[in-house]
């Protein structure tokens, strides 16, 4: 049986039940990419890779905080001697998992157009999906010794093939799911109704959904969905609602998500029983002026500071990391 597209929200009964005694984790994404402008139109060529000197010092302070970041990497960094070097140590030291990350206009092999609708790998056909992704794949496996069994689409790119995809490449977590997020504007997916909580994205219960953490905070948040629809058909409506305490989206992000905003985000998921907090980001943001989110030094420490407050709430509330090994070993039917 063709396993679902992903595309749309799953149908019930796709819940995944994690075993008793897992408990509520958390699990630091990284997407572990070059660096290039971001509001620029995408290119095969000119992205840069200096941010790489920043991530050991971004591996020490995970293990000092006792965090066990998860790095997605892409075809740039997969093959960058230095990357690979400094990634690989980690994993092999059992202090870092490594992943997939698909950017398709800097992923050979390079036949179809370099535009916006095709940076969604999703959006490919079928072949060419599949030959990229089977490419980065067989590079990571070559790079670190050992499969990647996790994934992210770049753009949060899922397609109508990607899950059959995923699972003949032998992948057996996808987080790319950004729920009450909506991407079809720019030509990506759509995934405002998509849960909160993992869940089984095939009927064979082999691929597993790790959807990365938004949620809705404020007074209305019981109808989030509802509102935020409402909400998005009028201008500036969002922030009007999120100034009143009436609603706001947050995703458990250092990137444009202050300490405060996490933090209720945090007290929300857990609240609502969410067993994994899937964090995220993107390293060139670990190195001043790559992104927008870090344009100085001072906003590369903050960024420390916001990882250093938020494990800390996370240990106050008894919520431990977790490793891809183990989620998987907890999810098994």
């Amino acid at each position: 049986m063709a396993t679902g597209s992903m595309l749309e929200p799953p149908p019930p009964g796709s819940a995944a039940q994690l075993a008793s005694g897992f408990g509520q984790r958390v699990l630091l994404t990284v997407d572990t990419e070059e660096e290039f402008y971001w509001d620029a139109p995408f290119r095969r060529d000119r992205y840069g890779l200096s941010h790489v000197a920043a991530i050991p010092r971004f591996q020490r302070f995970c293990e000092a905080i006792g965090a066990h970041p998860v790095y997605l990497v892409d075809w740039p960094i997969v093959t960058d001697q230095a990357a690979v070097a400094i990634i690989g140590d980690a994993v092999a030291r059992g202090k870092a998992d490594v992943g997939l990350q698909l950017h398709p206009w800097v992923n050979p092999p390079f036949t179809e157009d370099v535009n916006d609708y095709n940076s969604f790998a999703g959006n490919l056909p079928r072949e060419l999906e599949a030959a990229k992704l089977m490419a980065l794949r067989d590079a990571i496996a070559e790079a670190f010794g050992a499969p990647a069994l996790i994934y992210r689409a770049g753009r949060y790119g899922l397609g109508p093939h990607t899950a059959d995809l995923l699972k003949t490449a032998g992948i057996r977590i996808d987080t790319s799911v950004r729920s009450l997020f909506d991407y079809s504007a720019k030509g990506g997916p759509d995934y405002s109704d998509h849960p909160l909580a993992p869940y089984w994205a095939d009927d064979e219960r082999t691929l597993l959904e790790l959807p990365v953490t938004s949620v809705h905070s404020g007074l209305l948040r019981h109808a989030g969905r509802k509102v935020q629809r409402w909400g998005q058909r009028i201008p500036r409506a969002m922030g009007a609602f999120s100034k009143l305490g009436l609603l706001e989206r947050i995703a458990l992000t250092p990137e444009g998500v202050s300490v405060d905003e996490a933090l209720r985000g945090v007290d929300v998921a857990l609240e609502g029983g969410l067993p994994v907090l899937v964090l995220s980001f993107h390293s060139p943001t670990l190195a001043a002026g790559n992104t927008r989110y870090t344009p100085t030094e001072a906003g590369v420490e903050a960024l420390y500071h916001w990882f250093e407050a938020i494990y800390a709430a996370l240990d106050r509330r008894g919520v431990r990391t977790c490793t891809v090994t183990e989620i998987l070993t907890a999810s098994t039917p």
